[in-house]
């Protein structure tokens, strides 16, 4: 009997493991540095908004160069590209390892972020093209594995490596990752290129319009516009709020890096759990529930995080927060692949350079307030602002199904 009409082949499960692995990989570079910063911070004699830098930059070049991978994606195949930019990050991850200053250090992180900004976007992208909706956001969910296990693996390793044998040593441990992914990618990639060669070749030319035009067909949407605008506060007030949370721990508390990170790095583990049983709730809480749910859920978890005065309340905080985060977060990713599916890749490029773009304003601003009012504050402000923009997302939601509903 053949598989019927909503059912993955084994190739293409196959294919959507190896894109975690790859999604893991590019997450948990990202947050590598997050547990690193007081170290960089003395290693470099810096002050800690400084050394932030190596996220804050990252994440600049990140979002950037999705006005390049987008279109690249969209016209040499999404996969191939994440092939290739998983090898290249570990060239960059090389020089990271023998970084001698913190402009070097920059530099490298600069590298590194020049691949990995394709990897998740193009990865969604890709699941887009690949699966129909009625099961994307579950797909999307398992990719979202990778992701979540990436900033639990990134933050851990960070503080752990920082701890025990150097931070150099984390760097790396992500050289080694890279590459082997990478070849793994490209292995898969070369498989199915054999596979559309046994096809018919067909004799349509597909013509695609610029890059400039697709973006300004998407952003003349209405719905685009909230996506990217609520992307944007979501990368600020979440990932850029995030990177202080072991700084937090290990300043108020006084955990040492390894545990700070490794408290932190339940938030993916969170994640985690919600990817484990997003098959079973996505159906009973719609996306409006979920994105309501979730943003109170990481709200009431943030605040914990800010005002509790011993680390064990963190233990449970962060695996908490972690999950109402990707509960928004998965539904966010599921609208970002609908924006534009005659130009998926640079749909949800655009939507990976808001989401990025704003964590790199959000962790300058974060490193800056630090400084003026306290992490305590910047937590909790942080938290407040996830709260407001995903009860507004929920409430667009629904106005939006309402008006699809009456024609």
């Amino acid at each position: 009997m053949s598989p019927g009409p909503q059912t993955l082949s084994a190739a293409t499960r196959r294919s959507v493991l190896l894109l975690s692995f790859a999604t893991f990989s590019s997450m948990a570079v990202q947050r590598l540095c997050d547990a690193m910063l007081p170290e960089l911070s003395q290693v470099f004699s810096v002050s800690l908004a400084e050394a932030a830098q190596v996220i804050s930059v990252f994440a600049v070049v990140y979002g950037l160069c999705q006005l390049f991978y987008g279109p690249l994606g969209d016209r040499l195949g999404k996969f191939r590209i994440v092939a290739w930019a998983t090898l290249g990050c570990g060239l960059g991850s090389v020089l990271a390892v023998f970084a001698t200053s913190l402009d070097m250090l920059v530099l490298a992180r600069m590298l590194v972020a020049l691949g990995a900004a394709a990897i998740i976007p193009l990865s969604l992208a890709w699941i887009g093209d690949t699966v129909t909706y009625e099961r994307r956001q579950e797909t999307l969910a398992r990719v979202g594995v990778g992701t979540t296990l990436g900033i639990t693996g990134g933050q851990l390793l960070g503080g752990v490596f920082t701890d025990t044998l150097g931070w150099r040593w984390a760097f790396a441990f992500m050289t080694l990752l890279f590459g082997v992914v990478g070849v793994l990618l490209w292995r898969d990639e070369r498989r199915q290129r054999r596979e559309v060669a046994h096809l018919a070749p067909s004799s349509v030319s597909v013509v695609r319009p610029g890059f400039l035009q697709q973006a300004l067909m998407i952003v003349t949407w209405r719905w685009s516009r909230i996506v990217l605008a609520v992307a944007l506060i979501e990368g600020a007030a979440g990932f850029g709020v995030l990177a202080i949370w072991a700084s937090h721990l290990h300043h108020e508390l006084d955990l040492s890096l390894a545990a700070s990170g490794a408290v932190v790095a339940l938030f993916g583990l969170g994640g985690m759990v919600y990817m484990a049983v997003a098959r079973w709730l996505i159906p009973r809480l719609g996306e409006q529930g979920l994105a309501r749910a979730g943003v109170l859920v990481l709200g009431l978890a943030s605040l914990v995080i800010a005002f509790a005065r011993s680390w064990w309340p963190g233990v449970p905080a962060s695996l908490l927060a972690g999950f109402g985060f990707f509960m928004f977060h998965n539904t966010m990713q599921t609208h970002a692949t609908q924006m534009a599916p005659a130009a998926r890749g640079t749909a949800v490029s655009l939507f990976a350079c808001a989401l990025f773009m704003g964590q790199s304003l959000g962790v300058l601003v974060a490193a800056a307030l630090v400084v003026a009012i306290g992490s305590t504050a910047v937590i909790a402000g942080g938290s407040a602002v996830l709260v407001g923009v995903g009860l507004y997302f929920s409430a667009a939601l629904r106005r939006r199904q309402a008006l699809m509903q009456g024609g």
